[in-house]
């Protein structure tokens, strides 16, 4: 997402990045989930060498709102 309003706030694996999205979908932060995998098959490529691999991006006025559940959920599943 290069020249974009939004900014990479986690890269982790589909169920850390769920609970991310929930806890952050909680503050009214719509994070947008790229996952690479699915969008390879999307695309008739096949899956990727990191399946398991997504990326949460926010809009750059909310990442300081963001941040603290990003720490939060990371130390609450000792990541």
């Amino acid at each position: 997402m290069k020249d974009s309003n939004y900014e990479r706030i986690f890269i982790g694996n589909f169920a850390v990045v769920r609970r991310i999205e929930m806890e952050l979908n909680a503050l009214d932060i719509n994070p947008i989930i790229k996952d690479q995998s699915e969008s390879a098959i999307l695309g008739g490529f096949g899956g990727t060498f990191a399946p398991d691999f997504q990326e949460v991006f926010v809009h750059k006025s909310e990442v300081d709102k963001a941040l603290p559940i990003i720490e939060y959920v990371t130390n609450e599943l000792h990541l």
